[in-house]
């Protein structure tokens, strides 16, 4: 008995062939699935890396701002140690004072100002880094005055607190007695701050001796 070979049908495919293009296409999907994951991996690890970067910008932004405390206290204290007598009236720069008060200019930002016009004027003081933060603080203190001179006249222009009373009565007879008291000037002191990473701050206090 002869065995007869059966015509193919056209367009029909062969069994292995057809197993053979399934797997072509499977290895292209797997390609592109990988190549996808491997991007969503990298898009991650950069998101991660950008947060923890800004995180701790801020931590050392922060740091930065509460150094500035150092500052404030030491030029408080210099304030204190000079203000009897006529001392505060006039400038002494080397100590980082100004007796009038100097402003940025119309869209002159306060680091431009600091950098531009205080310190080649030699009105700051810089004390020494911390070596535990890394914090470099520098400070100036001007009298909000327009001029130097005593705060007592009003030429000089100071903002000046007075806290003065008046007696409605007296034994002395009829109408009003001022009493007697001290002024107290305003003082404007801004500390710089310089941190690790370029981190810069600037805080403000203002003050009445």
């Amino acid at each position: 008995m002869l065995n007869e070979a059966c015509p193919s049908r056209p367009g029909a495919v062969r069994p292995g062939l057809a197993a053979r293009r399934q797997q072509g296409v499977v290895l292209m999907i797997a390609l592109i699935m990988l190549v996808a994951m491997t991007l969503a991996g990298i898009a991650l690890v950069r998101s991660v890396d950008t947060s923890n970067i800004i995180a701790g910008n801020l931590a050392f932004q922060q740091a930065a701002t509460n150094s500035g405390d150092t500052g404030t206290e030491s030029a408080i204290a210099w304030l204190v140690a000079n203000n009897a007598g006529i001392t505060l009236q006039a400038d002494i720069l080397a100590s980082g004072y100004a007796s009038a008060r100097t402003d940025p200019a119309a869209g002159q930002n306060w680091d431009a100002f600091w950098t531009n016009v205080l310190v080649p004027a030699g009105q700051v003081v810089t004390l020494a880094q911390d070596a535990v933060t890394g914090n470099t603080v520098s400070y100036t203190i001007q009298r909000l005055c327009n001029q130097p001179g005593p705060s007592t006249v009003p030429a000089t222009g100071c903002a000046v607190l007075q806290a003065a009373g008046n007696a409605v009565g007296s034994s002395k007879g009829a109408g009003v007695i001022a009493l007697q008291y001290n002024s107290q000037v305003y003082y404007r002191i801004t500390s710089r701050i310089a941190g690790p990473r370029n981190s810069v701050s600037y805080i403000q206090s203002i003050v009445a001796l």
